[in-house]
């Protein structure tokens, strides 16, 4: 069965218009377009959105986790000074202070001839060298100590 053209029509029909068929080409193309358009521009909020806490794991932040939160508090509440707060906090770099600390408790502990991490229980805080005068077994015997920390306060004194 052929489809007659209506003798006052054009020939040559442009082809946004559909075929007598029911083929629409444009439909078809702008459907697909619009797919790829709303998948890429999610793509690229979800880039935009993360920005705070990939720059806090690149640069190995200590605050990595807070920046985390607040990414995702700004993603739940739409409440935009949350990821502001991140990306501030992001590039803010906050000093380490446990560090040292950990690295003056470890030599302090090496010096008093306890074990690594012992000066932290209790009975180990009560016995060791600091109260050597309310305990009746006495101070550290000298042989506890390690030479190198018996030199360093030799050294000390006869400065």
């Amino acid at each position: 069965m052929t489809v007659a053209i209506h003798p006052a029509a054009p020939h040559h029909l442009p082809f946004f218009i559909p075929g007598p068929d029911g083929s629409d080409p444009l439909l078809v193309g702008t459907g697909i377009f619009l797919i790829v358009a709303v998948v890429a521009f999610g793509l690229i909020f979800l880039r935009l959105h993360t920005l705070p806490e990939r720059m806090a794991h690149r640069g190995h932040k200590l605050q990595f986790e807070i920046v985390a939160v607040l990414g995702l508090l700004a993603l739940f509440t739409h409440i935009h000074a949350f990821w502001v707060a991140g990306l501030l906090l992001a590039l803010i770099d906050i000093p380490d202070f446990t560090g040292p600390m950990r690295r003056i408790a470890g030599s302090t502990e090496r010096m008093a001839g306890l074990p690594p991490g012992g000066g932290d229980t209790a009975e180990n805080a009560a016995t060791g060298p600091f109260h050597a005068a309310e305990h009746p077994q006495g101070p550290t015997p000298p042989d506890a100590v390690p030479e190198r920390a018996r030199t360093r306060v030799a050294e000390h004194h006869e400065a």
